[in-house]
Formats: C-alpha cells, structure tokens, sequence
C-alpha cells in the first residue's frame, strides 16, 4: 500500500497517474498548499524540501520517496511497469524523464507563475518562458513523428511530460501547428488511468 501526499498540480498528478496506471493500491493524502501543509513539521519529516508529491510505501518499511521523477522511477522498478527492462531502452526513457524534470516542468513552471499569478504583468519575462516552453514543445514534436508514445511504448516519460503538456493553455501557450504533440495529448488523456487521476 502507497500512501500518497499531494495536490492538483502537474508534478501531483504525475504520481497518481503511476499509480493508476500500474494499479498500485494507494491512499490519497491532500495537502493545501495554500495553506501551507507541505511546511508543517510532519510533512517534512517525508519531504524535507517541503513540495509534493511525495509517497510512502508501507509494504517497504515505510520508505518515503520524494521528487516526482524519483517517484516514477521507484514505482516502476517496484511493478516492473512502464520501463524497458534493457539498457538502452530504460537510458531513453530516463533521457526524456529528465529533459521534462530539467526544462518543461521549470520553465512552463515559470510560465504559470507570471501569466496566472504574478502581481505585475512583466510582458519579456512572460515570453521569454512562453518562447522556450514553445521550443521545448516543438521537441517533443519532433520525437513523436511517426510514434504513438516518447519511447515507443508508453512509459513514465509519456506520464511526466503529459502532465505537464496537458495544461498548456493554463500558462497561454501557444500550440499551433504541433499536430503529433497533440495528437499525443489526445491519445495519452484517453487512458482510463490517466482519467481516473485528473
């Protein structure tokens, strides 16, 4: 049994998808983030960096892992599910987990934060996330040319770089003209677990 301590973000989500998705049983613990619960005392005994998501898993001496993508990571190699079992197929698949952890989740991060949330409207600031979160896009475009999911086969690199595609109006950016990243979207929130989790 994993217990799951979270909120409605991308990096939330990417947890509860896994554990959808592998059918994993889980109990779900939400935290207001506005209401600071990922700073109280008992939360960062679990994460100390104080974010979400983060687990424990009771069948594990209840082992607490934190960061969403170590999340994935772990919760794959407990099912054996959604990661090639060959080098080269799990690098490729860690290859676009950490391209999603390092630029799409930072910058459509920032994007969120001065589109949605900023006190000032700051217009180069704005583009300059909207404008790389664009590129980070047209690369993903490009890899799904000609396939269905990132690493051919759906896998937790499809799961963290959806959850953060999947809301890309929310920070205003501009999709346009990126038919396989969006027929990819369309593809991967059909998934009953990916329904069942958003």
């Amino acid at each position: 049994m994993i217990d799951l301590y979270t909120a409605p973000t991308p990096n939330g989500f990417k947890a509860s998808i896994a554990l959808e998705e592998m059918r994993v049983p889980y109990t779900v613990h939400a935290l207001s983030l506005g209401a600071g619960d990922q700073r109280k005392p008992d939360y960062l005994k679990i994460n100390p960096n104080g974010r979400i998501p983060a687990i424990i898993d009771r069948d594990n001496d209840n082992f607490a892992v934190f960061e969403s993508g170590a999340i994935l990571v772990y919760l794959s190699e407990m099912t054996g599910q959604l990661m090639p079992s060959d080098v080269k197929g799990r690098s490729e698949v860690m290859q676009w987990l950490m391209f999603q952890m390092s630029g799409i989740g930072p910058m459509q991060g920032q994007a969120n934060v001065f589109v949605r949330y900023f006190d000032v409207e700051l217009p180069d600031v704005i583009a300059r996330y909207q404008n790389e979160t664009r590129r980070l896009f047209e690369v993903l475009e490009e890899q799904l040319a000609g396939r269905d999911y990132l690493c051919g086969d759906y896998s937790i690199a499809d799961i963290a770089n959806w959850a953060w595609v999947r809301s890309y109006k929310w920070a205003r950016i501009n999709a346009d003209g990126l038919k396989n990243l969006m027929a990819w979207d369309d593809r991967i929130a059909a998934r009953p677990g990916c329904q069942r989790s958003t």
